[in-house]
């Protein structure tokens, strides 16, 4: 009988090790990749109908900006919408920030007071969820390489003391 409850023992503690093991990996591959969800079929499908609805006016049909030179001020002092696609910065940035831009602005968001912009802020239009959906949908649309780099960013971001 004791053999028997040693064997119990030693099989669920090796079992709960497993778990543990598991939940520690899961925590940091999430804390690796980000908020987004770039391979969620359900998340890009609300991403793709959010973009169409409250970006592609400015950021174009395609992600390709409003502007070619869209990093000078236009004639009426204003920075021009950029491109989304792997063309702009977007991807240069971690997931946190791109989240906090696109709800606060980028003002609040990147401590750029003297940056001019008509892009709106969202935290009144869209919640968090929807917020992540067409930033999810964005970096859907960018080639693995890219993906890749900025997952990497996200990696590193996260290391960061905030």
């Amino acid at each position: 009988m004791r053999k028997k409850t040693l064997y119990v023992t030693a099989f669920a503690s090796i079992a709960g090790l497993g778990v543990a093991a598991i939940v520690v990996m899961a925590q940091q591959d999430d804390a690796g990749t980000g908020l987004l969800k770039p391979d969620d079929r359900r998340v890009l499908a609300v991403g793709k109908t959010l973009y169409a609805e409250n970006c592609a006016t400015c950021h174009g049909v395609n992600l390709e900006g409003e502007v070619e030179d869209w990093r000078s001020p236009g004639p009426d002092g204003l920075m021009p919408a950029p491109p989304h696609d792997e063309t702009g910065h977007t991807w240069h940035h971690p997931d946190e920030i791109l989240f906090e831009i696109t709800k606060y602005g980028i003002v609040a968001a990147a401590n750029l007071k003297n940056y001019n912009s008509a892009m709106p802020i969202y935290e009144d239009v869209l919640t968090d969820a929807e917020i992540i959906a067409v930033l999810s949908y964005l970096k859907s649309t960018w080639p693995d390489e890219i993906r890749n780099r900025h997952d990497e960013m996200n990696a590193r971001y996260a290391l960061e003391p905030k």
